[in-house]
């Protein structure tokens, strides 16, 4: 796939690049093909027997639980408001990667990957419950009156040594750093609104920077105003795009089915795929999109000041459902409904073509999207990484994490998206694979409940 992003005659610089991601991508699809599946199927499916099913049975209490919480009042000293700590986390979860990353799982692994997207997110809303509810059982209280929680903190616990949390904060500091969603932001606005690129590199850089200085409670707060107003519009334009070809809906819906469980042949652009690359291209764009077992969620809700762990972790389960099943659903019914999946162009065109056949101006309206997307993710995921630097070393760990940011963002701002995402695919295997055994081995601390 990378070889062909550079040229035949490229030098033997560009062929060693070239062949290090061709390793990685070879890594990556092994990962979350074989172990990852088995991590979140055998999990997920571990928790719903458990629980019965908790996030299907209990579907109506979960919304009244979030609407419970979002007319909350209780100013509490320690600890910020449940719902800041919820529009932060879905701040990361709902972001460029539900319109452009979610769309390479088509591209490469066919229409079937969307099922196993699907079987993520069920198995997964119940992952990212748990470790959310240990995140805020092995929470700790700190000096400025908050709380820090996540898996540094429960991990030790399970794997009974502290180097799991040294290993774990790492890979959060690099996965902290949102390499992809900056890539695709400063390229999408860069090309469409003819703006140099540095000058938007430079300027995303500053507004990141300066925003996440202010912690989760700031990044909660940009959240709660940017993406409403984000899933309001973009589903809208989606649904009017769907009511015009409704006819075909059920043959999306069993060119899903049959491309889930039977090997695709080559159509158009389309190269064809196997069952294994649709469920590894299906669960992994799912779980990075929706940050299933990467943690970073349990780092942002443990700073809730909510005593009621059921209730603060149920809300992961609303915001894997409006990432997943919501927008992640709508941006592939897009390109699957107006076949541009077929026609080879670049994943972070794909949704704006489509839209773009029936929406006038999407070429100024789509870097809009993207940014109301990609810049929450981008805060919510640096501000986690700090306090993992922070973790690691108080003095020294943040302005280390400081200086990479500045190196890494622009740095991979002038390279191939598939080559960005790969990075943070990989480190969020890895940070699955640590984080999922972990919370197998502490399964019975976990309880459903409201």
């Amino acid at each position: 796939m990378f070889a062909a992003l550079r040229a035949a005659n490229a030098g033997p610089g560009a062929l060693m690049i070239t062949t290090f991601f061709s390793g990685l991508e070879t890594l990556n699809n092994f990962i979350w093909g074989h172990f990852a599946f088995v991590l979140i199927a055998g999990l997920g499916g571990y928790f719903c027997w458990k629980s019965r099913f908790f996030q299907i049975r209990k579907w109506g209490a979960i919304w009244g639980s979030f609407f419970r919480f979002f007319v909350d009042r209780n100013k509490k000293k320690r600890g910020i408001h449940p719902m800041k700590a919820f529009f932060a986390g879905i701040g990361g979860c709902i972001g460029i990667g539900n319109i452009v990353g979610i769309c390479t799982a088509v591209q490469i692994g066919g229409p079937g990957a969307l099922f196993w997207t699907w079987i993520g997110a069920l198995f997964g809303m119940l992952i990212q419950y748990a470790e959310v509810y240990l995140g805020l059982r092995y929470r700790v209280k700190t000096q400025n009156n908050n709380f820090d929680g996540g898996p540094m903190y429960f991990l030790p616990v399970a794997y009974r040594g502290r180097w799991v949390a040294v290993v774990v904060c790492f890979l959060l500091c690099v996965y902290g750093v949102e390499i992809f969603m900056f890539n695709v932001m400063v390229d999408s606005i860069s090309v469409n609104w003819h703006i140099d690129l540095g000058w938007v590199v430079a300027m995303l850089l500053v507004a990141t920077l300066g925003v996440a200085l202010g912690g989760i409670k700031r990044v909660g707060e940009l959240c709660s105003g940017l993406l409403p107003l984000f899933i309001f519009l973009y589903i809208g334009m989606g649904l009017w795009i769907l009511a015009l070809h409704i006819e075909k809906m059920p043959g999306i819906l069993w060119q899903i089915l049959e491309g889930a469980f039977t090997t695709q042949a080559a159509e158009g652009a389309f190269a064809g795929s196997s069952v294994m690359l649709a469920l590894s291209m299906g669960l992994s764009r799912g779980a990075y999109s929706g940050d299933i077992g990467v943690g970073y969620t349990s780092v942002i809700h443990s700073e809730s000041r909510t005593h009621e762990f059921g209730r603060q972790s149920a809300l992961t389960i609303v915001g894997v459902f409006l990432d997943t099943f919501v927008i992640c659903t709508m941006s592939i019914f897009l390109v699957l409904i107006t076949g541009v999946w077929k026609e080879g162009m670049d994943v972070s065109l794909m949704v704006q073509e489509a839209l773009g056949s029936y929406f006038p101006y999407m070429s100024f309206f789509m870097p809009f999207f993207l940014f109301l997307l990609g810049y929450s993710t981008i805060l919510a995921y640096f501000v986690v990484g700090v306090k993992c630097a922070k973790f690691l070393s108080p003095k020294w760990g943040p302005r280390l994490y400081y200086a990479y940011a500045c190196i890494a963002l622009p740095l991979f701002s002038f390279v191939q998206p598939e080559e960005a995402f790969l990075i943070m695919s990989i480190c969020g295997a890895f940070l699955l694979l640590f984080n999922l055994v972990g919370i197998f081995i502490l399964r019975k601390e976990v309880e459903f409940s409201l």
